[in-house]
């Protein structure tokens, strides 16, 4: 029978202090929205041993690690950093493998499960792809950025967004692309509601108030599995 943590675990010796794997939980369960005790319940723990993990060295066993990364849609790797400076894609190809059209619906799920992906737009010097923190808006995709960027530039035109994830352990991974015509968010309420969803500042820093929304005509994805 699997024993259910519900408590912090009182261990002699024990130091507190964020660790790397305090900071990633905290940082994965914020990108997806989760409190503590939400996350809790999809985990089979509860709020005060979520925030315990958090903010304290701990060693939660294999079995915790497993079902918390479970529940943030990550790998007990990705959520201890193991992965962090691993190159991603350099597993051996498997021969049952199968790649799997997803459907709408999939790959609408699949788009709100991230927070970073990437934009194809045609500059002056030619086609680029840049890397956004995005949020999904009812139909749209959303991000934020500078006036005078090549993004901002692309208002109008047709682009391209793309999010994947890899898993090296199985040789296996999904990606998804959806095109559209990408427009500036210019209605104050609108971006009112997107500033108050969004869950963190773009990473690059910087002033980037300029909303850009992409509203997809065309959604589609793929899986690799193994039969």
């Amino acid at each position: 029978m699997k024993s259910t943590p519900s408590t912090p675990p009182q261990q002699s010796g024990e130091t507190t202090g964020r660790t790397d794997l305090g900071h990633r939980l905290a940082a994965r369960r914020t990108a997806l929205g989760l409190s503590r005790e939400e996350l809790g319940r999809l985990c089979g723990a509860d709020g005060n041993y979520i925030a315990y993990l958090e903010e304290h060295a701990a060693s939660p066993a294999i079995g915790t690690l497993l079902r918390v990364a479970d529940a943030l849609g990550v790998t007990v790797d990705d959520l201890t950093g193991a992965s962090a400076h691993r190159v991603a894609g350099r597993s051996t190809a498997r021969r049952d493998t199968t790649l799997v059209p997803l459907d709408e619906t999939e790959c609408r799920r699949l788009l709100s499960t991230h927070g970073v992906g990437r934009i194809a737009v045609f500059t002056r010097r030619g086609p680029a792809v840049l890397p956004v923190n995005y949020l999904v808006a009812g139909p749209d995709i959303a991000f934020r950025t500078a006036a005078e960027t090549d993004t901002a530039r692309a208002v109008g035109t047709e682009v391209a967004f793309e999010i994947d994830h890899i898993d090296d352990v199985t040789a296996s991974g999904w990606s998804v692309l959806a095109v559209g015509a990408l427009a500036a968010v210019t209605d104050p309420h609108e971006i009112h509601r997107l500033d108050t969803t969004a869950r963190s500042q773009p990473w690059a820093g910087g002033p980037r108030n300029h909303w850009m929304k992409l509203t997809p005509v065309r959604i589609t994805g793929r899986r690799v599995v193994h039969d």
